[in-house]
């Protein structure tokens, strides 16, 4: 099955960033290895009109190339509205995508979104004819006003960006799962190790966003493709349907009204 972005279909449900990396040969082979289709780029971090910008880019460049893969600006870094509106215009301009990952950053501590600058950019984008994947928590209230707006794609969070630890509210996020049936979600920020990208597919999201797990790791390469893998497990796992959990014991062998069978 593919991940719809706003009518572009893709056959990787894996969004993977650009930061963070030792190197942009390890950053190059990592994104390559992954499978992802879509790489995030911060205008803040990389300018490709700016010298200091133009190695990362040129690696991106060969990667969206490779892959035929798609480019995701984002507003990392934006703590208002009026902040995230411009820069994603400047982003529209240069990297030549209506797709934007609209951050609007309230707290330095926990980098937690402000719902309200977020609400406030994402009419103002939707408007202009931006095609906007907000970065949000997991908050139910908020995902659906940003659904209203005309987000056809929403990013809760699994934990505070960083900080790896995994689906931090699994009830909320399933919670949002359920009310949203017709929204792409992808799980973005917290994400540790591959078995929480597995849950999250579990859940029935549809995709997963993350860069410090992999760029961190002590073997990118490797570790991009466990994520890949570890996508793919969730996914049919969803798609087969997981056993209901019971409160008492059943024998997976029944022994009653059942033949037995002798060798000679």
């Amino acid at each position: 099955m593919s991940l719809n972005i706003y009518g572009t279909q893709l056959d990787s449900r894996l969004l993977i960033g650009s930061a963070l990396y030792p190197s942009p040969q390890v950053m190059k082979q990592a994104i390559l290895a992954s499978g992802s289709k879509v790489v995030t780029l911060s205008l803040k971090r990389q300018n490709p009109n700016e010298q200091s910008g133009q190695q990362i880019w040129t690696y991106i460049q060969d990667i969206i190339s490779e892959t035929n893969g798609y480019l995701l600006p984002n507003t990392a870094g934006c703590k208002t509205a009026k902040e995230a509106v411009t820069l994603a215009k400047m982003s529209r301009e240069i990297f030549q995508t209506d797709w934007i990952k609209l951050e609007v950053i309230g707290d330095d501590y926990n980098l937690q979104p402000d719902p309200i600058e977020l609400l406030q950019a994402t009419e103002q984008l939707i408007t202009d004819g931006f095609k906007v994947l907000p970065y949000c928590t997991d908050d139910l209230v908020l995902c659906q006003r940003l659904y209203d707006l005309g987000c056809e794609v929403i990013m809760p969070w699994a934990s505070p960006i960083g900080t790896g630890k995994g689906l931090m509210n699994p009830y909320n996020l399933e919670t949002i799962r359920l009310r949203l049936p017709d929204a792409t979600l992808i799980l973005d920020a917290g994400i540790g190790k591959p078995s929480d990208a597995c849950l999250a597919m579990e859940m029935g999201y549809d995709g997963v966003l993350l860069n410090s797990a992999v760029a961190l790791a002590d073997n990118p390469t490797l570790m991009a493709k466990a994520f890949a893998q570890a996508l793919q497990a969730g996914e049919q796992g969803y798609v087969a349907g997981i056993m209901q959990q019971r409160q008492t014991a059943h024998p997976s062998t029944p022994t009653l009204d059942t033949p037995f069978w002798h060798q000679n």
